[in-house]
């Protein structure tokens, strides 16, 4: 059995990586653009941490309000899991196939290029961990509400 005591912790801290790379991704690629505005894949990668910083916000709120928030914020992770692991793939192919240097956004350093990637695999990381952490929250959300009994099984039953 999970207690919410130990698990709320884990969901602020996760949340807080999960944000953090966001940003960074969101900083790293609005750089890109404003070096080289060509590139789909970049594009992409904007759009992505943008959105990502403005919904992820809604996790910081869900391990207090389960009930309210909880199913909503789930639901979030795993489509933004699955976009971020296609930022991913993205970043891989441009910056990891030929020469680092040319492929998108070209005449930037890889170096830049390798941390973005790098920051866009731990986005998707912490988002896939907080799926199994949102989960792990309702469980122990749900273990600790009590249960109520119907009572003796007399009740209705006239008394003569």
């Amino acid at each position: 059995m999970v207690s919410s005591s130990l698990v709320r912790p884990l969901q602020l801290a996760n949340r807080a990586m999960q944000w953090i790379s966001a940003v960074i991704v969101m900083s790293i690629t609005s750089y890109f653009i404003n070096r080289n505005p060509h590139g789909e894949h970049i594009i992409y990668q904007e759009v992505i941490s943008t959105m990502s910083v403005a919904f992820f916000l809604l996790g910081f709120i869900s391990p207090f309000l389960p009930k309210v928030l909880s199913k909503i914020v789930l639901g979030l992770d795993i489509i933004f899991s699955y976009l971020w692991l296609t930022a991913f793939i993205f970043a891989a192919q441009d910056y990891n196939w030929h020469n680092c240097y040319a492929n998108a956004p070209p005449n930037i350093g890889c170096g830049r290029k390798k941390a973005n990637e790098a920051f866009i695999f731990l986005a998707f990381f912490f988002t896939l961990t907080a799926i199994f952490l949102e989960i792990a929250g309702l469980w122990a959300d749900r273990d600790s509400v009590p249960t109520r009994e119907k009572g003796n099984g007399h009740e209705g039953a006239a008394t003569a």
